[in-house]
């Protein structure tokens, strides 16, 4: 990390567009608030926090890089199920795990991340002293916690192979103070010593913020529901599946499926009964819904359009299931063939909201953590509560082994969270390999599929497919665990400034 430049997101950060707290930022010339007054009140402490979290999510690096979300985009691009539309701009190096050569994603996700945890380590040593009640010191020191959490989870989760390869493993550099131009670079940390403090910074959050109370309409701001929620994740990547289970169970209780109606609506609204967390946008705060150009492969607002689905992916599902009513074959000039998984629209303005966590999730968290410890039973129940929400064939546990009811419940993740980032951090999490097969008729020969043109008329198409069934590697190129083409490379320029990074 540059720690030169490493700066308070202070008065600058509060210009950034937010929603919810616009009349809440500081508009003040960045130079009219002293840093060190920054800190004497929880008022001026939250709208710090605020601003960290617009610049998390509201900054561009460049297009094809938007804020915190361009690491769940990579994370899809790399995986199975995601067909990416060569010829569009955004994430074909991701796809074709090229990524080494993208400077900017590099330095925006290692930036976004280190910054976020810098200004959290700022509020975490600071609120302390600051005036204020101790319920608002409460909230947002809670707050600040998991956001550092998160951000360590996110950095781990792609930089090291998964924690139960090696807890020993080198991960990022671990910072819990704040830092300075004259503070020292630090080397890499252990898996063990990372993920402790993540769990540290959860276990501290959990205990201040069981009062907080979040308006439905300010998703964005992290209740005890979301810690949770992240502490489920963090215990699915260490293996310690009892507390995964357990702590998913939590983080969903109060957050009902969607009715069957609403899963074909786009994705795009904070209100939705099973978002967790996730970021809002509007009309005049809309950085983040950037994102849309790439997964929206439905409205004419989108100029990317590229993430389209493999058709193999489309194999998965049962037909009575709803979500397979999100599939169509492409029949425009230029897409002829392509599968359509037609999760992601922007709204009639342009705008979407982001989802960060669902109460899905958290049941396919809980289903995978029994099965883990041997409880199939249990897994089998709670996995077929969402399956029913989705109107899709029950599972049947019968004499199936705990490996069928594992599988089974992986590929439920794959259908049920295409898009919202988790292919590659599963992939990386249960050490397996990327899967890319051609796309075959019931003949064996390549698939053919029926498309509309804009003219109304049908024809029949060859499916288009991957085009990248191979690693760029010319020596080993097939796709394998653990490889290390699924991790992100330092940026070169930690590597420049810190002397230390590789100690």
């Amino acid at each position: 990390m540059n720690l030169k430049k490493i700066t308070y997101i202070t008065a600058a950060a509060f210009l950034l567009p937010f929603l919810g707290c616009k009349k809440a930022l500081d508009t003040s010339p960045t130079n009219a608030v002293e840093s060190s007054a920054i800190y004497t009140n929880t008022a001026n402490i939250e709208t710090v926090l605020n601003g960290t979290w617009a610049y998390m999510h509201e900054t561009f690096f460049t297009f094809a890089n938007p804020g915190y979300s361009t690491l769940l985009r990579m994370s899809d691009a790399m995986g199975d199920d995601v067909a990416i539309i060569q010829n569009k701009y955004g994430y074909a190096d991701s796809y074709n795990f090229t990524h080494a050569s993208n400077t900017s994603r590099l330095g925006a996700i290692w930036t976004l991340n280190y910054k976020v945890i810098d200004n959290c380590n700022n509020i975490i040593t600071k609120i302390d002293a600051a005036s204020g009640s101790d319920a608002d010191k409460a909230r947002i020191k809670g707050q600040a916690l998991a956001l550092r959490a998160n951000s360590y989870l996110s950095l781990v989760t792609y930089y090291q192979f998964n924690y139960q390869v090696n807890p020993l493993a080198k991960g990022v550099p671990l910072y819990t103070e704040p830092t300075t131009p004259n503070s020292v670079p630090k080397a890499k940390s252990s898996l063990e010593d990372i993920y402790k403090q993540i769990v540290s910074d959860l276990t501290q959050a959990a205990k201040s913020l069981p009062a907080y109370n979040r308006p439905n309409t300010t998703k964005y701001k992290i209740n005890i529901d979301v810690v949770h929620g992240l502490l489920a994740r963090t215990y699915l990547n260490m293996g310690k599946w009892d507390l995964a289970a357990q702590e998913a169970l939590e983080a969903k209780k109060n957050y009902s499926y969607m009715p069957v109606a609403e899963y074909a609506n786009g994705f795009n609204d904070l209100k939705n009964s099973e978002w967790i967390w996730g970021q809002g946008q509007q009309a005049d705060q809309s950085n983040a819904s950037y994102n849309f150009h790439y997964i929206d492969v439905t409205t004419s607002a989108s100029y990317y359009y590229s993430f389209m689905a493999d058709p193999n992916f489309l194999k998965l599902f049962d037909a009575t299931d709803i979500r397979t009513k999100l599939f169509l074959w492409d029949g425009l000039p230029g897409r002829e063939g392509y599968l359509r998984y037609q999760k992601f629209k922007f709204r009639p303005d342009v705008t979407a909201d982001i989802v960060l966590m669902r109460s899905a999730e958290m049941t396919l968290i809980a289903s995978e953590g029994y099965a883990r410890s041997g409880d199939l039973s249990k897994a089998a129940t709670i996995l077929n509560e969402l399956l029913s929400a989705r109107q899709a064939s029950p599972f049947i546990l019968g004499s199936k082994s705990k490996e069928e009811v594992i599988n089974a419940i992986l590929i439920e993740r794959r259908k049920e969270l295409w898009g919202e980032g988790f292919s590659l951090s599963d992939i990386l999490r249960t050490q397996t390999a990327v899967v890319r097969l051609p796309a075959l008729g019931a003949d064996g020969q390549p698939l053919k599929v029926t498309v509309t043109t804009p003219d109304g008329k049908t024809k029949e198409v060859l499916a288009k497919q991957h085009t990248t069934l191979k690693f760029p590697d010319k020596v080993n190129p097939d796709f394998v665990p653990n490889s290390p083409y699924y991790l992100l490379p330092l940026p070169q320029a930690e590597l420049d400034n810190n002397p230390n990074i590789n100690n």
